[in-house]
């Protein structure tokens, strides 16, 4: 099993900045693709960003491209998500995820508890 804790919500207005976080724990030493997907109200949950953590290829949804960017931090189990310029429709709930089809099929095995983004016009 692997668990995913999320952090750095919150409210911000529109063209403003977030990170996100997600610390894994469990069994990390299977290095799954780890990456985010958001729900917004009424709508399914859509894949947002990827990377593998060990080779660090990324892969972007057209949405977000140029404006967030996804790192990782091996030794800490960490996966971040910078969002800048970030606009009212990027409000949405955002999960974490991690699994072996992440990038290829973006399909996830493990989900985060989600985190709320709030951007504000």
């Amino acid at each position: 099993q692997v668990q995913l804790v999320e952090s750095g919500g919150g409210l911000v207005q529109a063209g403003g900045s977030l990170r996100l976080s997600c610390a894994a724990s469990g069994r990390t030493g299977i290095t799954y693709p780890m990456g985010w997907f958001r729900q917004a109200p009424a709508k399914e949950r859509e894949f947002v960003a990827a990377i593998s953590v060990s080779t660090s290829f990324t892969k972007y949804a057209d949405s977000v491209k140029g404006r967030f960017a996804i790192s990782s931090d091996n030794a800490k189990n960490t996966v971040y998500l910078q969002m800048n310029s970030l606009k009212p429709e990027d409000t949405a709930v955002y999960y974490c995820a991690a699994g072996p089809m992440l990038i290829s099929l973006r399909k996830s095995s493990y989900w985060g508890q989600g985190t709320q983004v709030t951007v504000s016009s």
